[in-house]
């Protein structure tokens, strides 16, 4: 029986030329960059998703259930929640994610935002970026608060960006996410990038704080990450998560560098696809 899979960060380039959508352009090099710095074997494998039909075929192709495509909302880089909603409705592999930015919106803007892209468009999660406000903050700067306590009621999941790209290293912290937990101990916090480099702070993080759930995805392969399949291999077996970070990194290859990483089976189809079915509450399993 084929393994069943959640990828918990994907999108398709079309979306922006930061995804890789224009070739000829300084976007497209760096999108192909990206995916050499992170071990890519086909650092232009993501022009297959130029459209949607290619996107989804590149979703079937690497066995993958289920695609989470994931909203973006800072002032770098923007996808409407009613684009994600839209390219994900008429495709049951798909899974979208909402975004808000309550630096732009304020809080009760960023609040409403969330009501409507959960309860009105159907979306499973908001993703946060502090770090790359117009404003870089930490993760649990009070003006994140009530877009985490409108999560909490609403139960979805929170996304958290993180990662070693924040403009200063300090936005890139864990303890802040220790802090979120502690905070709001009924709300699932789900962190992109996994806080890589700082492996052993947030896997320390995530040891005290169930609800904390690690997704390092591209950073999975990278130095340092050993210590992301060591915990899930222990006590965070029900926290970590699967991601390729498409288009950054191919799915496929994605999916067979995780099956060589050393996870015991019974973990794997926790990281794989049982993990994300709980959090996300898609009710597959």
């Amino acid at each position: 029986m084929p393994r069943r899979i959640i990828d918990m960060r994907s999108r398709p380039a079309f979306l922006h030329d930061f995804y890789g959508a224009s070739p000829g352009t300084a976007a497209f090099e760096t999108a192909r960059w990206l995916n050499r710095r992170v071990g890519s074997k086909d650092d232009s494998h993501f022009v297959a998703s130029h459209s949607l039909g290619g996107f989804v075929g590149e979703v079937q192709a690497a066995g993958i259930t289920r695609a989470v495509v994931v909203g973006r909302d800072t002032p770098a880089l923007w996808i409407p929640n009613d684009t994600i909603a839209q390219l994900t409705a008429d495709h049951p592999e798909l899974v979208g994610i909402a975004s808000v930015d309550p630096q732009a919106q304020g809080a009760r803007g960023a609040v409403a935002e969330v009501e409507r892209a959960v309860n009105g468009l159907g979306l499973k999660a908001v993703n946060v970026e502090p770090g790359f406000g117009a404003s870089p903050l930490k993760a649990d700067d009070p003006l994140l608060s009530p877009v985490y306590d409108a999560c909490r009621h609403l139960d979805v999941p929170v996304f958290v960006m993180s990662g070693p790209t924040t403009p200063d290293p300090d936005f890139n912290d864990p303890a802040a996410i220790g802090r979120v937990a502690l905070n709001f101990p009924g709300l699932r916090i789900v962190c992109h990038h996994g806080f890589w480099p700082r492996v052993a702070e947030i896997v320390g993080v995530a040891f005290r704080h169930e609800n904390v759930f690690l997704v390092p995805d591209m950073y999975l392969f990278l130095p340092g990450s050993r210590l992301y399949v060591e915990a899930a291999n222990g006590f965070m077996r029900d926290q970590l998560l699967f991601g390729s970070s498409y288009p950054f990194r191919p799915m496929k290859q994605t999916v067979d560098d995780v099956l060589s990483l050393g996870l015991r089976d019974e973990v794997l189809e926790a990281v794989l696809f049982g993990n994300a079915d709980r959090v996300l509450k898609l009710g597959l399993s």
